[in-house]
């Protein structure tokens, strides 16, 4: 066996319920009915189509009420711990994000049930929300991020190979959603990618990196592949 495959002084991680993520433009909030619930129904009510629930197990949610239902079922589990993304520049949620397959003892923990808004979709606030949960998992002690998602689901799987993630295959029929059947795509990135993934992060997520009218002037794909390049030419044994 390879001297690589002895895991030496491994310390278990922390859960991450009751976590506040703070970063610059968003903070990650433990889900909460009260100061979230509103503001996040308001914004999922820009999407008029529903597209944004077409991947999920629940939704679309027609009322405040049944959406506030939702918010109190889910935050009151253990994993996954559902956080609010609050723009701290107005202090309004708009998206959610959450950690699942909590596994402490193992050093592993998936991001997922991740719902962006159309006020989030597509911005600078939405990529350091996905950064704030990579960082404090791998920072913690976490082995392995994982995502995974429905794979028909080109958008989900295009942003996990955006933030670094490494495609790991497809499990056929392994669950039915909606009355469908999902075939679930993996990805994943490990504690020994973290410190270039964090580089890449922090450079595409610098203010140098955009001009006066916000757009990137290098993308966080083209910082990324180059990782994504050296694990799939990396033998595993």
């Amino acid at each position: 066996m390879k001297e690589d495959f002895v895991v030496e002084n491994f310390v278990i991680p922390p859960h991450p319920k009751g976590q506040i993520l703070k970063g610059i433009s968003v903070q990650m909030e433990p889900l909460d009915v009260s100061q979230h619930a509103k503001d996040l129904f308001d914004a999922n009510a820009i999407d008029t189509e529903g597209q944004n629930w077409r991947y999920l197990p629940y939704g679309p949610f027609n009322t405040l009420e049944s959406y506030e239902e939702w918010v109190s079922k889910v935050t009151a589990l253990d994993d996954p711990i559902f956080f609010s993304i609050v723009r701290t520049s107005d202090k309004k949620s708009v998206g959610v994000a959450s950690y699942l397959r909590i596994n402490p003892p193992d050093g592993s923990i998936e991001v997922g049930h991740i719902n962006y808004s159309p006020l989030l979709q597509r911005t600078k606030e939405g990529t350091e929300a996905m950064y704030l949960m990579m960082k404090w998992a791998f920072e913690n002690g976490y082995r392995r991020y994982e995502w995974k998602c429905n794979a028909l689901n080109r958008r989900s799987r295009y942003a996990a190979q955006r933030l670094g993630l490494s495609y790991e295959g497809v499990f056929r029929q392994m669950s039915i959603s909606k009355g469908r059947n999902r075939n679930t795509a993996w990805f994943a990135a490990i504690d020994k990618e973290w410190e270039e993934l964090q580089k890449c992060f922090e450079d595409y997520l610098s203010d140098n990196n955009f001009d006066e009218n916000g757009i990137p002037k290098t993308s966080l794909s083209q910082l990324t592949k180059y990782l994504l390049f050296k694990v799939d030419n990396m033998e595993f044994s």
